[in-house]
């Protein structure tokens, strides 16, 4: 089920909760919900999307906020692996590009450990290989992913199917939380309200998210 703004959120598809109790949505049904979306090989996620998140949770978790964590992989799948995710919550060990941009800024502690701990829930997506590329595949990630495609001029379609076709042959699995919610990278937030309702979806670093949750918890 593809998930729907002003419909019941999908449940999270996790692999395995490496940190924390195992919950999903549909146990936290009269919390607010915020699940940060991110990937072990993205500097922005630990500059951003994750402090972000530790706020919120630092801020809320007495006002029926739950937070949560979800690391996924659509890209630099020899990184973006449950080894290093374990690795990462266990020891705070970074691997990767954030090595090398958090380093930069001087926010690393010795050994490439990040400078703060995640207090929160963390699961890994659950990662599918994927199988032979056929065009029915193309043309259904060309639907999910390129809602004006059908006002394209033949030309324009042709160049957005080749494209589509060469993302798809690099891609290795296929990460069913990040499709499923339509998310465009990481970090992402997935924000869902007290009664299961997906509300709103975010991507980057935005001034948004702490109204939104303020005016959840509200209602």
């Amino acid at each position: 089920m593809q998930a729907r703004i002003g419909n019941k959120a999908p449940n999270l598809s996790v692999s395995e909760w490496v940190q924390g109790r195992p919950t999903n949505i549909d146990k936290e049904n009269g919390n607010v919900v915020l699940v940060e979306v991110f990937q072990v090989n993205c500097p922005g996620c630990f500059t951003h999307g994750i402090p972000q998140a530790i706020d919120m949770y630092r801020k809320y978790r007495d006002s029926d906020l739950k937070v949560l964590g979800v690391a996924t992989a659509f890209e630099d799948f020899d990184k973006n692996t449950i080894e290093n995710l374990r690795l990462l919550l266990t020891t705070g060990e970074l691997i990767g590009e954030p090595v090398r941009v958090l380093g930069q800024y001087g926010h690393l502690l010795p050994g490439n450990k990040l400078s703060y701990k995640i207090p929160f829930p963390v699961g890994m997506d659950v990662l599918l290989r994927v199988g032979p590329l056929t065009r029915e595949k193309i043309m259904d990630f060309i639907e999910a992913n390129i809602p004006a495609y059908r006002s394209y001029s033949e030309k324009d379609k042709q160049s957005a199917y080749e494209q589509v076709q060469q993302y798809l042959q690099q891609k290795q699995f296929s990460a069913k939380t990040f499709e499923v919610y339509g998310l465009r990278g990481t970090p992402s937030a997935i924000l869902v309200d007290k009664k299961g309702m997906l509300r709103q979806t975010f991507f980057g670093s935005n001034g948004f998210l702490e109204s939104s949750i303020m005016q959840l918890l509200g209602e």
